[in-house]
């Protein structure tokens, strides 16, 4: 016995998604089977697999998993994707909604056609709630250039959270950096008990700088909005940068503001909706 499984096919700057829509739809437990959506070859593939569901709290709730079946806090360019599909499936027609995340509630706003600004918040900044076992446990951040011997050799990172746990390492050339190698390894580094997502970050000038990410869970991706945020705000803190600067992904730029302080980050870039389709459910 089979049973269809109805998906839209989305991406953010390059990110991809799969969206799976529980209030339209009956879903069938997600776990056993978010590997095999996630597969690019025997499933639909994507970095992350969104689930929209009615929120108590907010007007929805965004579900998150990565492609190895780990559920996470936030994905800034699934929530712009997020907010698209909610538009063009007719549960809203809002020009701002308010999303309940593991990681709190966000605020996506239409930004005009195919464009969406986020308000992701604040940053954290003290090590303890990032978290990450570098800088000061107790003290308040922020954790930057910080020393973390990575096989016996020094590195210096920096580390904040945007929902999500980040290490930002800046490079003289990002297309040279080693992501596929030092990637995984920052990951699951014990200063991280959380695992981290890991920005390669080249500062180009006072208002541009390039990014690649190798996010946990799911491999270097073409873009991470999160990730972006991250860059940028730690670039802010250790003076190499503007409040306004645009990142360079290489799935698309994002546009990131931060004023300091208290204020939270704004996001803003495309979301686009590439197909949708079913899928065949084995013994469903």
């Amino acid at each position: 016995m089979s049973r269809k499984l109805a998906f839209t096919k989305m991406h953010g700057a390059g990110n991809d998604f799969v969206v799976l829509d529980g209030i339209k739809h009956s879903l069938p437990a997600l776990e056993p089977i978010v590997q095999r959506l996630g597969d690019r070859h025997f499933g639909i593939g994507f970095d992350q697999l969104l689930v929209v569901r009615p929120s108590r709290t907010a007007d929805f709730r965004m579900e998150i998993y990565n492609a190895d079946g780990s559920q996470v806090e936030m994905c800034a360019n699934g929530i712009r994707c997020f907010f698209q599909y909610l538009r063009e499936a007719g549960h809203t027609a809002l020009d701002e909604l308010r999303v309940e995340t593991l990681s709190g509630v966000v605020v996506p706003r239409y930004a005009g056609p195919g464009r969406i600004t986020v308000e992701m918040g604040p940053p954290v900044l003290a090590p303890a709630k990032i978290p990450t076992r570098l800088g000061d446990p107790a003290g308040a951040g922020p954790v930057l250039d910080a020393r973390l011997d990575l096989d016996g050799s020094p590195l210096r990172v920096s580390s904040l959270s945007m929902g999500n746990p980040h290490c930002v390492v800046y490079v003289d050339d990002v297309d040279a950096a080693p992501v596929e190698t030092l990637g995984p390894k920052l990951e699951r580094h014990d200063a991280f008990p959380n695992r981290v997502n890991v920005e390669f970050v080249q500062v180009v000038g006072r208002a541009h700088v390039r990014q690649r990410t190798w996010e946990r869970g799911a491999g270097e991706t073409l873009a991470c909005g999160s990730g972006a945020c991250a860059a940028v705000v730690a670039s802010i803190l250790r003076g190499v940068t503007d409040a306004r600067v645009r990142v360079e992904l290489r799935g698309g730029d994002l546009d990131i503001h931060w004023a300091g302080g208290t204020e939270g980050v704004l996001m803003t870039g495309p979301a686009a909706t590439v197909f949708t389709g079913t899928l065949e459910l084995e013994g469903g």
